[in-house]
């Protein structure tokens, strides 16, 4: 276990809609051991998906590979996205489930610089220079990547204290920007605004909803949230 006692999200926190779990995990630290060291990420960006509407994995209908999506909150889906793993976590409603879009490296007591010197190894840049720490886990695959989280070693699991977790560090954003998902091909509900991002690291993360040219009401709106 950490050296401080974590406070571990309990498998009932991930059983509720889809769209209320993407916006509370936001502030959330992902915890994850790898030779010894807890690599950790604050998550920063989440996207919400349901069975019913074509944006989904599950919509395509249940599969072995896809199962995860329709076992009860807190299962792990994993699957490969351009080239890389992406990490989802199921919701309460069969097919219902959180894609962890995107995060920011998270160093205290539990993760310390060595951990986070070892998540900037395991990703560097594309021409092998060492990423910004800003950088390094802004998208779906370079987190796993950073993380070391791998599908056939985490798809269709639970989490587990001793090796991989979502812990509540106190971080609560006060205010989150709602807006469109990324990626979703031309008729497969790509209007719904099932993306939310911590606006304090909107710069961070996947794609920044407030840059030049977006309008708030009509591109994002903003989500207040008291203490």
């Amino acid at each position: 276990m950490p050296a401080q006692s974590p406070r571990a999200l309990p498998d009932s926190f991930f059983h509720r809609d889809a769209q209320t779990l993407a916006r509370e995990l936001l502030g959330k630290v992902i915890r994850h051991k790898v030779d010894g060291l807890w690599l950790s990420a604050r998550i920063i960006e989440t996207e919400a998906y349901y069975v019913a509407e074509k944006g989904s994995h599950a919509s395509l209908g249940y599969t072995e590979k896809r199962k995860a999506l329709f076992l009860e909150g807190g299962h792990i889906y994993m699957y490969y996205a351009r080239g890389g793993d992406s990490l989802n976590f199921s919701a309460e409603g069969p097919g219902n489930a959180v894609l962890i879009k995107s995060a920011y490296p998270w160093v205290d007591g539990v993760s310390d610089e060595n951990a986070l010197a070892r998540m900037l190894l395991n990703n560097p840049g594309a021409s092998g220079n060492v990423r910004t720490p800003e950088r390094l886990c802004a998208g779906q695959t370079l987190l796993c990547k950073a993380l070391g989280l791998k599908v056939p070693m985490w798809d269709a699991r639970r989490f587990d204290e001793e090796q991989l977790f979502v812990e509540d560090v106190g971080q609560r954003p006060p205010r989150i920007i709602q807006t469109t998902r990324l990626g979703i091909p031309t008729g497969r509900d790509e209007h719904l605004m099932y993306r939310f991002v911590d606006a304090s690291y909107a710069r961070f993360c996947t794609r920044n909803p407030l840059r030049r040219g977006q309008v708030e009401g009509r591109d994002y709106i903003f989500i207040e949230q008291g203490n």
